[in-house]
């Protein structure tokens, strides 16, 4: 059987893939492997949350039966973004938690995530540990050993407490922000903490129905959000995704403030404060390359990843780390938060422009200038010999030459498709269009199937 879990935990369409019986096992076999050390005489914990999507209803009263039936206390946080399950499980030293989300996917798919003690993310060996053990009998604890379910009644009072004392005072009095929820899973706490720091708050995208997350609101639609800031004569817009653990910007011009841009001005922020741990932002390979030219000229260093916040995270633990993120808006601060956190990060630049002064835009264009990007797709290509392939490797050598230090090529094969994606960024966007094309030709041409 092919590995269950994905580079973000089990997701699917729910009621295909994510059925009751399998998210009822999957969830019994996490108890059994998350739950293994907890001292003799005592029940494990666990925090469990949900985006507002449908299907998170059946979802929750499976996971919660799962765990409750194998002895596991369940903390029942209710709708909250993926970073506050993590923050809670930290704050009330849970054993464990579950987030019930597909974060920017459409309503139909849903998801499950655990996390592991202090809300980090489960590694690759606790997953296959409960991947193996849904092959076993599940624990079947009886009497008094059986564990509890209740409300978490001020889970969403200690995660905006938590949000606000990252301001260390900062406030957002004189500020008009516009917020898009997506409708989904902080369209409750997101309007309320930028509220109770100050800010004159407009609200879109945060009327969840269940069945319109993410439908043509935040991260990935920002039309609404553009059309909303200039409309209503905002300092800056943010946007979230269906489980709030990224962040989109847009300035008041309406303009997108990307995840690089973003990064940016949270660096200068920090190494201003003296915070930016050993001067260094984490980055992946998908950043523009003016981020890099940037933070060089600002003395700051830059370390790269693969595509994905998992690798972010991995080099910032290992690095001791106190930034890193992607160009999409999944930040990391990790001084605050285990994971990316789409409120914080929109909280924290807000903060950035009223202790300024200054507009988002002029930070951003402060922070850095971004390179025209072209992204090809080449289809039905031998993605594995991509990096081996003489005349591919001989054609991204020339396209280098050409572009020098003001450039750059990326070829990364898909993870899951007979597909090469070409990325050329280069001072200007015809450059930029004509250099991926001529080497999409090259990559399909000797690399076809």
């Amino acid at each position: 059987m092919a590995r269950l879990f994905g580079t973000d935990g089990v997701r699917g369409v729910a009621n295909e893939l994510l059925t009751a019986e399998l998210t009822l096992r999957l969830s019994q076999a996490a108890a059994a492997v998350l739950g293994a050390d907890v001292p003799e005489g005592r029940r494990p914990l666990a925090v469990v949350a949900r985006d507002p999507r449908i299907s998170g209803d059946y979802l929750a009263a499976a996971v919660e039966a799962g765990l409750a039936s194998s002895g596991v206390d369940v903390h029942d946080a209710g709708v909250l973004p993926t970073p506050a399950a993590a923050f809670l499980v930290a704050d009330v030293d849970a054993d464990f938690g579950v987030m019930i989300s597909a974060s920017h996917n459409p309503a139909e798919d849903n998801g499950i995530k655990f996390l592991a003690r202090g809300g980090q993310k489960l590694d690759d060996a606790a997953e296959d540990a409960i991947e193996e053990r849904m092959g076993q009998d599940p624990p079947r604890p009886t009497g008094g050993d059986v564990g509890r379910v209740r409300r978490f009644a001020d889970a969403e009072d200690r995660y905006l407490v938590h949000l606000l004392g990252t301001l260390d005072g900062t406030r957002l009095d004189g500020l008009k922000v516009v917020l898009d929820c997506a409708h989904g899973a902080a369209s409750g706490c997101s309007p309320q903490v930028f509220t109770d720091a100050g800010a004159e708050v407009v609200v879109i995208g945060a009327d969840p129905d269940g069945l319109n997350i993410n439908d043509d609101f935040g991260s990935t639609h920002l039309d609404n959000l553009q059309e909303a800031v200039v409309s209503h004569g905002a300092d800056l817009g943010i946007a979230h995704d269906g489980d709030a653990d990224r962040c989109l910007a847009v300035d008041h011009a309406g303009a997108m403030v990307d995840g690089d841009e973003i990064m940016g001005i949270l660096a200068a922020k920090l190494q201003a404060e003296g915070r930016l741990a050993d001067d260094t932002l984490v980055v992946t390979v998908m950043s523009n390359l003016g981020l890099k030219l940037g933070m060089r000229a600002a003395g700051v260093q830059i370390v790269e990843t693969g595509v994905g916040d998992r690798y972010v995270l991995e080099a910032m633990r290992s690095g001791g780390y106190s930034l890193g993120g992607e160009q999409s808006g999944h930040l990391i601060l990790s001084e605050h938060a285990t994971t990316g956190d789409g409120v914080l990060t929109g909280l924290q630049l807000a903060a950035r422009v009223a202790s300024t002064g200054s507009s988002l835009r002029e930070l951003a264009d402060a922070a850095m200038t971004r390179l025209p990007q072209v992204l090809v797709n080449v289809k039905d290509v031998d993605k594995a010999r991509v990096k081996s392939h003489e005349a591919v490797r001989s054609a991204v050598a020339e396209v280098e030459g050409r572009l020098g230090e003001a450039g750059r090529v990326l070829l990364r094969p898909s993870g899951t498709e007979p597909v090469v994606r070409v990325m050329v960024e280069a001072t200007t966007a015809e450059i930029a269009q004509s250099e991926s094309e001529s080497l999409a030709e090259v990559v399909r041409a000797e690399l076809a199937l």
